[in-house]
């Protein structure tokens, strides 16, 4: 007897309901803020074949969508014959997991009467996993720290503590990393729980129907919103920064009946350094930009993706392969959603926002090799900052927003208690907000220093600093980021390795978002309103708007 609809999209409701618990018990749980303050997570429910039935909200697409595709990938690996209650895999395989030696993924195998019926999983970011560092300085991954193949992390609920040993001994914050992956465990026994219970609740003895149900209804609803938009192939090209020398992102898109096809043929070869993106991670952030255009309010699952199909050459700087550097795969892969946004604005020009900020400004800590006898003084950290979304068809960008990333700003009492370091300024950066029809976001200006006598170091990997972001139809381009020593300093490359002396003040300024229409065309009562607020001065407002005045 086939159960009927309305129960159907009750369950999945709770399905939806019971992620979410699963993905809070990661972020209470972590010891380290860039996980438990900012939501470097991703959380999920997967059925018996490994397919994604739900995901948590808190999460970002990078873990998100590289989590979609790594369960299927390890639920191969590992037969179901030889999986016991309380058994957990893990990998941080960067071609695997998410994109980069710092994401761990686990995946915990679901029971209901001693059958496996489904799996939970999560991801979430480690903060130092040994090598150079969390930076672009690597040669190739082994520079990069500890890699994982996919193993057993969890033995019938007695943990692997020689694995946990081996991560300890290999990191600069071994409390912190023992700390983070026990929250992972709990995080997929939490869902692994709550799903248990729902299943009793509703009288379930597998999860076949109900999976299929959702997961078809979303793969005929995403199909259905691509049946409306115009056939054709779109290109466009973005230049980025890169490392030492400008690179190029190709992209075509290809929009059929019943699917897209997102292709990087074209796109720069690799680079020697660690800014190269394993192709699920490009993969990740495309498709979600993807998905903001096209059939938004239909949840991320197995069926919703499936649709978008996302390829490259092997070897381009979106499609690099083992073992090249990729530890700060970040830099450029966050800079797709921009990439994908330039070919649909030809195809559906009144829907897709200006350029924006993009890469969010990641910032590792440490302390300088030198200072190793600090004892508890030695730290690891990772900082994480925002500038500007681009402006949108009918509404001004973001300030200080987090996207693609969705990763919030690291707070600065947590920061300054956990590191030695010290905020001076953190505030909206005026005029950095292309101007327009509608205005672009704002960046930030920050300020921090040593708040003891102790050097620290910085690994830089930012965008945005050569190649701002554009405005689209007629609106100008965001405000480029910066990055300094000393408010007057000379302006530095957004990428390398930067010790930060003791008294020294580091400077950045993360990039506004691009405008959106012509400047003239903006409201005076907008205009002046953010004349008012400090968001633009009077001479940028002349100079930019003119008559609108």
């Amino acid at each position: 007897m086939r159960t009927s609809q309305t129960r159907l999209q009750v369950m999945w409701n709770r399905l939806l309901a019971v992620v979410e618990e699963q993905g809070q018990a990661l972020v209470r749980a972590a010891f380290s803020p860039i996980v438990r303050e900012c939501g470097d997570i991703s959380a999920g429910i997967f059925d018996f074949h490994g397919r994604m039935v739900a995901q948590a909200v808190t999460g970002t697409p990078g873990h998100i969508n590289t989590m979609a595709e790594a369960v299927k990938t390890l639920r191969t690996r590992f037969p179901i014959q030889d999986m016991k209650p309380g058994d957990i895999y893990m990998t941080n395989d960067p071609w695997i997991a998410s994109g980069h030696l710092n994401d761990f993924l686990l995946m915990m195998p679901v029971f209901f009467d001693d059958k496996v019926v489904g799996f939970t999983s999560c991801t979430s970011h480690l903060v130092d996993l040994g090598g150079l560092g969390m930076g672009p300085e690597g040669s190739d991954i082994y520079d990069e720290g500890l890699l994982i193949p996919p193993c057993k992390l969890v033995d019938e609920g007695k943990v692997n503590n020689l694995l946990l040993e081996i991560v300890k001994a290999n990191s600069r914050e071994p409390i912190a990393n023992e700390g983070d992956i026990y929250a992972l465990i709990a995080c997929c026994e939490a869902g692994a729980a709550r799903l248990h219970q729902m299943m009793v609740e509703f009288g379930l003895k597998d999860l076949y129907e109900l999976s299929d149900y959702v997961i078809e209804t979303s793969r005929r609803g995403t199909i259905e919103a691509i049946s409306e938009l115009p056939s054709g192939t779109w290109r466009h090209v973005l230049k980025v920064d890169g490392y030492g020398a400008e690179i190029e992102l190709h992209a075509s898109l290809t929009i059929a009946k019943d699917h897209l096809l997102l292709d990087f043929s074209g796109t720069s070869g690799c680079s020697d350094k660690g800014i190269n993106v394993p192709l699920n991670y490009a993969a990740a952030y495309s498709v979600f930009a993807l998905r903001c255009i096209i059939g938004p309010d239909i949840p991320n699952n197995a069926g919703s993706l499936a649709p978008f199909q996302v390829t490259g050459p092997k070897g381009c700087i979106l499609n690099a392969q083992p073992p090249a550097p990729v530890a700060m795969r970040h830099t450029l892969g966050q800079m797709t959603p921009d990439l994908v946004f330039g070919c649909l604005s030809q195809a559906l020009p009144e829907l897709v926002p200006a350029e924006g900020a993009s890469c969010m400004y990641d910032l590792p800590l440490r302390n300088v090799p030198e200072a190793q006898d600090l004892g508890d003084k030695q730290f690891a950290l990772e900082l994480v900052f925002n500038g500007g979304t681009g402006a949108r068809p009918t509404l001004d960008g973001l300030s200080a927003t987090a996207f693609p990333s969705g990763v919030w700003g690291s707070q600065i009492e947590t920061t300054e208690a956990v590191a030695p370091v010290l905020f001076h300024r953190r505030e909206f950066r005026p005029d950095s907000g292309g101007a327009g029809r509608f205005r672009g976001g704002l960046g930030q200006h920050i300020e921090i220093s040593a708040s003891s006598d102790q050097d620290f170091l910085v690994f830089l990997s930012v965008e945005r600093i050569l190649n701002p972001a554009k405005g689209r139809y007629g609106g100008q381009d965001g405000a480029a980021g910066r990055v300094r020593i000393g408010r007057s300093g000379e302006e530095l490359p957004g990428k390398g390795e930067l010790r930060v002396k003791a008294g020294e003040t580091l400077v950045f300024e993360t990039p506004g978002g691009g405008g959106y229409g012509a400047p003239q065309d903006r409201c005076r009562n907008a205009l002046g309103w953010d004349i008012e607020a400090g968001l633009v001065s009077a001479d940028a407002a002349k100079s930019s708007y003119g008559d609108t005045l």
